[in-house]
């Protein structure tokens, strides 16, 4: 739990505009000190690591927010369609289908969604209908 409260306030912090200008002030110092270490080995290394190892932490750190996201809108999701009288309720356990399924789920909706669009009368038929 501890990591997971670290992980989405250190994901919100690094996203702020100010990160951001700490991170390029950093690269600016880091090119300007270029002369003075006469653009050694040494000088690149510390730029070329210190990017990497940010790098390979923040996809860490991204995994962990978009995991949490996920479960989340899984939950609210979840509970809409618990409560709406005419929703299936097999859409709740869409995790558990294998690929094949999904992908039928997917064109029958998108079959519904046409039937809607053309009914006629329907507020989305009137509103797409060109003028």
């Amino acid at each position: 739990m501890k990591f997971d409260r670290f992980a989405q306030w250190l994901a919100s912090h690094s996203g702020r505009p100010v990160t951001f200008v700490i991170a390029l002030m950093l690269i600016i110092a880091w090119g300007v000190s270029g002369p003075l270490f006469h653009f050694n080995d040494t000088w690149q290394l510390v730029i070329n690591t210190s990017t990497t190892i940010i790098t390979f932490l923040m996809v860490f750190l991204i995994q962990n927010t978009q995991n949490r996201d996920n479960d989340e809108l899984h939950i609210k999701i979840d509970e809409l369609l618990r409560t709406t009288k005419r929703a299936h309720k097999a859409l709740l356990d869409l995790e558990d289908m294998g690929p094949a399924e999904l992908h039928a789920l997917r064109k029958h909706y998108q079959q519904i969604g046409e039937h809607d669009l053309a009914a006629p009368g329907s507020d989305l038929a009137q509103k797409h209908t060109p003028d």
